[in-house]
């Protein structure tokens, strides 16, 4: 009777595991599919979305392929999505498991040549808060691996273009 038990228990585990993975595909169409899974990145620095508990998010300036961006305070490239009109994040559902917020626990701190006035904040659905630059929200890309990558660079997922930001704050294109 235990192992009965068991065996149901199991099987209905696999159904319902079945059911949230068929619910997190995405119907956007995308130009260049986004990463499956975080079992793509090589470390633990390419999944970030939240500054170190009670810790604000810094936000710098790093050199790139594409000249000065925007980077955080461990030099992971930060993206915008030309979805996003206004300060108000439009990256939800499954866009946010390729494109993960910069979430910060505090008001985000400048880091090397970036300019503080232009850093702010936002509340998201969740009830977080996103780090913003010159009012476009801040985004990671999952398909960078280590600092330093920006794979993301112009690519039209969830129903728009991603790009990195110089110190001005602009989106930079090509590269």
């Amino acid at each position: 009777m235990k192992h009965a038990r068991l065996a149901t228990t199991g099987a209905v585990a696999v159904a319902l595991l079945a059911i949230v993975l068929s619910g997190c595909s995405s119907s956007s169409k995308k130009s260049t599919p986004a990463p499956a899974t975080s079992s793509t990145a090589t470390s633990s620095t390419a999944t970030p979305s939240t500054a170190a508990s009670g810790a604000a998010a810094t936000v710098g300036v790093a050199s790139s392929k594409h000249g000065p961006i925007l980077v955080d305070g461990q030099g992971r490239t930060l993206y915008l999505f030309e979805a996003d009109k206004s300060t108000t994040s439009t990256c939800e559902a499954a866009c946010v498991t390729a494109w993960p917020p910069l979430i910060s626990s505090g008001a985000p701190k400048a880091g090397k040549d970036a300019k503080a006035d232009l850093l702010g904040t936002t509340k998201r659905t969740d009830g977080t808060t996103e780090v913003t630059y010159k009012s476009h929200p801040l985004y990671y890309y999952l398909g960078d691996a280590k600092p330093g990558d920006t794979t993301g660079q112009e690519l039209n997922q969830f129903g728009a273009k991603w790009y990195v930001l110089n110190a001005s704050g602009d989106k930079v294109e090509g590269g």
